[in-house]
């Protein structure tokens, strides 16, 4: 909820907010929104340019792996008709690249048309060389939460119904960020950073949770993130360790058959979740694999995923 200094620094955003081309209302269209207009918070990588991979073998559907993003942004999709909720769609990928199309697009473009306003977000990859590490894609995922509530007015948006779905490893950054939404981990930039970072509902779809577990997957010496990082910032990291009183409620969604990342990821944030009291909903599913998105699940147990999210956001008041 918002008290009355975050309201106060809402005030303090409108000079930005008039700059950000998110109309309120007609139809739907992308619209892109730099999350630091002054520059990133840490230098960018020597050498390191934004590159699209098209993956798809299809011509009538993209597939778009997206790396070497320098200028992280959201990709804003305007319903026709808002019904006041958001959605932040976090692609996934390994930390590597990001499936933009599968797991960004595709997802907010659904959400727009149920009356969601909905983003995709573009954020740093540590496997980029970005010196934070872990923290680099938890700063942009803050920064986004922060300008979708600081400028929820101008947008239609109700501030306190805010929603972050994640993938993979982007389900990792959607469920870090709701256990370290007030970490530290950038120097406040303007009058945005004084309001809360934490998403009012989370729902992380096939997350990596456990990192520490993950080492039969990745290359020796390497981390979700890159390089190994030390046990303080991998527990720092681990969100199934860092469940808290207030964490918002949280939608989790895994295949039994997933071959990357197993269910046991979903089942230990829900374990921490539960005993912190908190409110939670689980499906597990015999069949789906990894990374289908929406776009891979016909005929398969997940589909529909996203009416079931849909409809637990009913419950948690994130849909009205």
């Amino acid at each position: 909820m918002l008290d009355r200094r975050n309201l106060l620094a809402i005030g303090a955003t409108s000079a930005l907010a008039a700059t950000l081309p998110f109309p309120a209302s007609g139809e739907a269209q992308a619209h892109q929104i730099a999350l630091w207009p002054n520059g990133t918070p840490e230098p960018v990588p020597q050498g390191l340019s934004q590159t699209y991979t098209e993956r798809s073998s299809n011509p009538k559907q993209s597939d778009r792996a997206l790396k070497g993003v320098t200028a992280p942004w959201l990709e804003a999709i305007t319903p026709t008709r808002p019904n006041g909720a958001a959605i932040i769609a976090i692609p996934g990928g390994g930390y590597r690249h990001m499936a933009w199309d599968k797991e960004g697009l595709d997802i907010a473009r659904w959400f727009a048309a149920q009356g969601v306003s909905a983003f995709a977000l573009a954020y740093r990859l540590p496997h980029d060389g970005w010196a934070g590490g872990p923290d680099t894609p938890l700063a942009d995922a803050q920064r986004a939460v922060r300008i979708v509530r600081g400028n929820a007015a101008k947008w239609g948006i109700d501030p306190n119904r805010i929603a972050v779905v994640g993938f993979s490893a982007g389900g990792h950054l959607c469920a870090n960020l709701a256990a370290n939404f007030d970490h530290a981990c950038y120097p406040a930039q303007d009058a945005l950073d004084k309001l809360s970072a934490r998403p009012d509902l989370a729902a992380p779809i096939y997350p990596a949770i456990m990192i520490d577990s993950l080492g039969q997957t990745l290359p020796a010496g390497e981390s979700l993130f890159g390089k190994s990082i030390d046990a303080d910032r991998t527990k720092k990291h681990s969100p199934h360790l860092n469940a808290r009183v207030d964490s918002p409620p949280h939608f989790l969604l895994h295949a039994e058959n997933d071959p990357l990342v197993g269910p046991e990821h979903s089942l230990a944030l829900r374990a921490a979740l539960i005993a912190q009291k908190g409110t939670v909903e689980t499906h597990l599913h015999a069949q789906g694999g990894h990374g289908f998105g929406i776009r891979n699940t016909k005929g398969l147990p997940v589909e529909g995923w996203p009416e079931r999210l849909m409809a637990f956001g009913k419950t948690t008041g994130w849909i009205k």
